[in-house]
């Protein structure tokens, strides 16, 4: 039986979102079918791939905005803009592209501003700097990395704003999956630097919005 947080919102202003992977079709069928009863219902699905989407019961998939590379489904549309300040999510590589984009989905659910400035990692150090200026007319930034994910202790060293670390999952050999990633940015000198898990999109996008929304209840 499958039991929705519908008080979650009230208590940490973050709503429950659906995390896909790993529950069937039927699950994923049951789930939308219950939230679509609601007339005013607006969830996020995370981690939906293709396959798992394309399975779904037909009218039921038409109720949703489905984004492939994101892996993300909207039931409900996005809110409105709801949280004052912006967010930037920067990616190392286009190969990031999908996290990002999970964040920036993420973040558009919740009603907060984002812009996505791709491909400019540190094999290519003036694609960065030449974006700095809008960057930092951002109040949080994302940084989305894989490899060595050397582009989080750069960016940190240029900008006094909020930086939350993505690792992600892309690179060879001794990447492991991210773990290099992961251990390289939380090894990283730049100080104040905050690091999510590994590939987790939807983390940092929470995470960015709890500090726009401040330690304090309105």
């Amino acid at each position: 039986m499958i039991k929705f947080d519908h008080q979650r919102e009230e208590r940490i202003r973050l709503p429950e979102s659906v995390f896909c992977q790993n529950k069937t079709v039927e699950m994923l069928n049951e789930i939308i079918a219950d939230l679509a009863k609601g007339a005013t219902a607006r969830v996020l699905f995370t981690r939906l791939d293709r396959e798992k989407f394309g399975a779904l019961d037909a009218d039921l998939a038409a109720r949703l905005d489905y984004h492939e590379l994101s892996g993300t489904a909207l039931l409900g549309g996005a809110r409105e803009q709801r949280v004052p300040g912006k967010v930037a999510i920067i990616t190392a590589g286009t190969a990031d592209l999908p996290v990002a984009w999970e964040a920036q989905r993420t973040l558009h659910y919740l009603g907060v501003a984002s812009t996505l400035v791709a491909d400019v990692g540190v094999a290519g150090l003036w694609r960065l700097v030449e974006q700095l200026d809008s960057i930092n007319e951002h109040d949080v930034l994302i940084v989305v990395a894989g490899m060595d994910a050397a582009l989080v202790s750069v960016v940190g060293g240029l900008t006094a704003r909020p930086l939350i670390g993505v690792p992600t999952s892309t690179g060879y050999g001794v990447s492991t999956g991210g773990r290099t990633a992961l251990e390289g940015m939380l090894a990283s000198c730049s100080p104040g630097v905050v690091v999510v898990n590994i590939d987790n999109g939807y983390g940092a996008a929470c995470a960015a919005v709890r500090i726009l929304q401040g330690v304090r209840s309105e």
